[in-house]
């Protein structure tokens, strides 16, 4: 189990309210959310395996050299390196951290990378079936029936989360079930400020990718005026070549990245027991720390 941890502590931090604070009055809804989705993940789905990934670049200059717009609207005011974080969530992201750590939960992140590119390399590596929890629906892209390699989708909830499969995505967007990255470049995500190609909406990228099997295809069968297609869309597809060019490196996660040493084996929690109490005390988390440190252990056997 492979966790896009930023997806997972944003929504907490949105999802549990802002009134759940440490003893000192520091909120920790993001912590206390964070833990809970852990104990839930492993509970209903039981991984053998346990991956906290990280963004330690969550807006990589290669893919900003390519579409300057890539996450630009996120970026923050007082720091353009840095990503808009809410007042209130910034400070628990260390306590994430030493959470994570404390239950033997190894993070990892890789410098130069966004945590995309982590858990594409890790389930491009993995020899057994793997389960992607995000929010994120860019790591459709990775869903490989073959390998057994599905994404629990928790944009509308992580205890009833969806589980996409190549047959669910072909189902939702009308596509290829491997297709996913096309479709993405030719309709674009505003949300990380893909532009797409311009006036070409979803219904039609899924229309072009069916009809042509792939992004190169379709452009293929764009420059050639032997190949029907409608005007109008040729034009915006010839329009849009020097999108098209750059797009794919922005939106293919990166499959090869570095990985660290680690060990993913789920073991008996806490593995760290002095900085699991300490973590209790000072933020208050013993009903959720405790809850999440149980599912852990019975996982690990």
């Amino acid at each position: 189990m492979l966790l896009d941890t930023a997806s997972l502590y944003f929504r907490a931090y949105y999802g549990v309210p802002e009134s759940t604070v440490a003893p000192d009055g520091t909120p920790v809804n993001a912590v206390r959310g964070l833990l809970d989705f852990i104990r839930r993940l492993v509970d209903d789905h039981s991984p053998t395996q346990l991956v906290a990934c990280w963004d330690d670049d969550w807006r990589p200059e290669f893919r900003v050299q390519a579409i300057p717009s890539y996450k630009a609207h996120r970026v923050a005011v007082q720091d353009p390196d840095a990503e808009e974080v809410p007042d209130t969530l910034a400070p628990q992201i260390p306590v994430i951290i030493d959470v994570l750590h404390a239950l033997g939960i190894p993070r990892i992140g890789v410098a130069g990378f966004e945590a995309d590119d982590v858990i594409a390399t890790l389930a491009t590596r993995s020899e057994c079936g793997v389960r992607i929890v995000t929010g994120d629906r860019d790591l459709f892209q990775l869903v490989d029936d073959a390998r057994d390699v599905k994404v629990i989708y928790t944009a509308r909830s992580v205890s009833r989360p969806d589980i996409y499969d190549q047959a669910a995505i072909a189902a939702k967007y009308a596509i290829p079930g491997d297709r996913y990255a096309d479709f993405s470049i030719l309709r674009g995500d505003p949300s990380d400020g893909l532009p797409g190609v311009k006036g070409i909406g979803e219904k039609t990228a899924a229309s072009l990718i069916t009809e042509h099997g792939s992004l190169a295809a379709v452009r293929a069968a764009a420059a050639d005026n032997s190949v029907t297609m409608a005007a109008g869309v040729r034009r915006k597809l010839l329009e849009s070549v020097d999108y098209l060019d750059v797009a794919p490196s922005v939106v293919s996660v990166v499959r090869d990245v570095p990985i660290p040493s680690h060990d993913a084996r789920i073991v008996p929690a806490p593995a760290d027991v002095a900085l699991f109490e300490h973590i209790i005390s000072r933020w208050g988390l013993g009903g959720s720390a405790m809850r999440a440190a149980e599912a852990l252990s019975a996982a690990a056997g």
